[in-house]
């Protein structure tokens, strides 16, 4: 696995987000993904005890983690990390739907639709040209969402930001 090149992901500035869900839309209308299956999924989430309560919003999809737990824990091997550009990928073909990877996501991120097996974001780079942004960073009106390409140390100081923010809203 690539941990020492640069990798590409989608950095979120919570601070920009203005829970339109155009990123969600965008993601769903893209991959034309059926009923119930979401790559990005837009909340809100609370954190505090009344009066002293505060919410903030978080889009998240596939981090494309610089070491991916769900890639670790594949008895298929179906998921694999691209050596260039640090992309997690799904090969349908090879997965067997067991789930061990839904349980390894720190960020649930792993989505199983009719077929029952495993579909993530992939950056939509098998769906579009290489220069351009994916749809959902695209369509963010208030750059929330942005298109990096980091070194491994940058991408896992991202990873541990968003645990963070997660686990503090629990």
């Amino acid at each position: 696995m690539n941990t020492t090149g640069n990798e590409h992901y989608i950095s979120f500035q919570p601070e920009n987000c203005t829970q339109c869900h155009g990123c969600e839309i965008a993601c769903k209308a893209w991959r034309e993904l059926e009923y119930g299956v979401q790559y990005r999924r837009v909340r809100n989430l609370w954190r505090g005890d009344y009066p002293e309560i505060r919410s903030f919003t978080l889009s998240l999809a596939c981090l494309h983690c610089v070491e991916p737990a769900c890639a670790a824990v594949c008895p298929s091997e179906a998921i694999t990390k691209e050596a260039e550009g640090g992309v997690v990928t799904v090969d349908e073909a090879l997965c067997t739907g067991c789930k061990l990877c839904a349980e390894a996501c720190p960020f649930g991120v792993p989505q199983f639709g009719e077929e029952g097996v495993m579909q993530k974001c992939d950056l939509c780079h098998s769906h579009q040209p290489a220069d351009c942004d994916p749809p959902c960073v695209d369509t963010c009106p208030g750059k929330a969402l942005v298109f990096v390409k980091e070194g491994a140390s940058e991408k896992r100081n991202a990873e541990q930001r968003l645990v963070r923010l997660i686990s503090s809203a629990e």
